[in-house]
């Protein structure tokens, strides 16, 4: 899988409460919860985000509460990946579930600003700032977790796979 957006880059301890505020929790349709994706951070994000952009933090993004609705709501807001240097351990392994494509990477975090434009190969972990030529490389999934983004998420390659089951 191939991302490349413009970056909208921000700082560390990202929290789940700032992704989706709480007062929208009252909801689970994407579509809604994407129009207030980032709000309590970046007022702005909703109406410059492009689909194919991409969300690059510091550390522990995601902290905070375990709801699924912050990895849903960035996905539907039209985020093709996160890059940032560290993952609150529940948003990482919601954002597989949810077929959110994340990246650990220091030092592409360091050497990525908001507005550069970002290429990323999800199969190498090549990360790569077109704006600056510079080239990062992280950890990519293991084969078994590409699939599961790749079919958007995990409940979707589970009925993917019951489907070819029952065809067989």
């Amino acid at each position: 899988m191939q991302f490349k957006g413009t970056v909208f880059r921000y700082g560390r301890d990202i929290d789940t409460d700032v992704i989706i505020p709480a007062r929208y929790l009252n909801t689970s349709d994407p579509a809604k919860l994407a129009k207030h994706c980032l709000e309590d951070l970046d007022k702005t994000f909703v109406s410059r985000v492009k689909p194919g952009d991409i969300v690059v933090a510091d550390e522990n993004f995601g902290c905070g509460s375990s709801r699924e609705h912050a990895p849903v709501c960035i996905k539907a807001a039209g985020v093709s990946c996160v890059i940032a240097k560290s993952f609150a351990r529940i948003f990482y392994r919601n954002s597989i579930n949810m077929g959110l494509p994340i990246f650990e990477c220091p030092e592409a975090c360091d050497g990525i600003s908001d507005g550069d434009v970002v290429s990323v190969d999800a199969d190498t972990g090549t990360i790569m700032n077109e704006t600056t030529g510079a080239v990062f490389h992280a950890q990519p999934f293991p084969p078994f977790i590409q699939e599961i983004i790749n079919a958007g998420g995990l409940v979707a390659r589970t009925k993917a796979k019951l489907a070819a089951r029952k065809e067989a």
